[in-house]
């Protein structure tokens, strides 16, 4: 099968998948979901500052790589995903110790991406479909003015919420109509990480 084909076909599969969401009845997402973590993870992509106090020629700006590994002088190989950035300043720490006498070292986010499982995504018809990183309090809202609100042939109130992995999934409705177009503040419902909403178009 060509790749012209094959994006054709998944093009078609992605549509009809969000048609039937418009034809799904699910329980509004509910408004205080509770486990929230707020600890920030260190992600592939996540832009970091190390400073290491004392010394500048060891102290730089680096990006985590895809592989979730960093490199600075006289440290080439360090697995930076999945830690925060105080466990990831005293392994970096720890790896100098062996150079400096009492290395004080501080990781600074300033780009941030996060792990992809806890990142949010929404899709569908909105105006730009994206991978939001997760943060602290993080609602509705605030991820639709994220990717600039929904788009004129949106089904707001008919959007979703997907919630968790395997059987502990759930889905649950999302009145973006309401909130957006009627300011029903009810409807701004919290965000945790991993969460998927996706937006149909409307059914003429």
């Amino acid at each position: 099968m060509s790749i012209a084909r094959t994006l054709w076909r998944n093009c078609v599969v992605a549509v009809m998948g969000l048609a039937m969401v418009a034809c799904t009845t699910y329980p509004d997402a509910p408004a205080e979901p509770a486990g929230g973590d707020d600890i920030y993870i260190i992600g592939p992509l996540d832009q970091l500052e190390i400073f290491v106090w004392g010394d500048t020629e060891l102290s730089r700006q680096v990006i985590v790589r895809p592989d979730g590994r960093l490199s600075t002088p006289l440290i080439q190989d360090m697995l930076a995903a999945g830690k925060t950035p105080s466990e990831l300043s005293d392994d970096l720490a720890d790896a100098l110790t062996p150079y400096i006498q009492e290395p004080l070292v501080t990781v600074i986010v300033n780009g941030f991406s996060g792990p992809v499982d806890r990142q949010v995504r929404i899709v569908g018809a909105v105006n730009a479909p994206t991978d939001l990183p997760y943060r602290r309090d993080l609602t509705v809202l605030d991820v639709m003015l994220d990717v600039g609100g929904l788009t004129e042939f949106a089904d707001g109130n008919a959007a979703i919420l997907i919630r968790g992995e395997g059987e502990a999934r759930k889905t649950y409705r999302v009145r973006l109509d309401d909130l957006l177009k009627d300011s029903d503040i009810d409807a701004n419902v919290a965000v945790l990480p991993g969460d998927i909403i996706m937006v149909p178009e409307a059914l003429l």
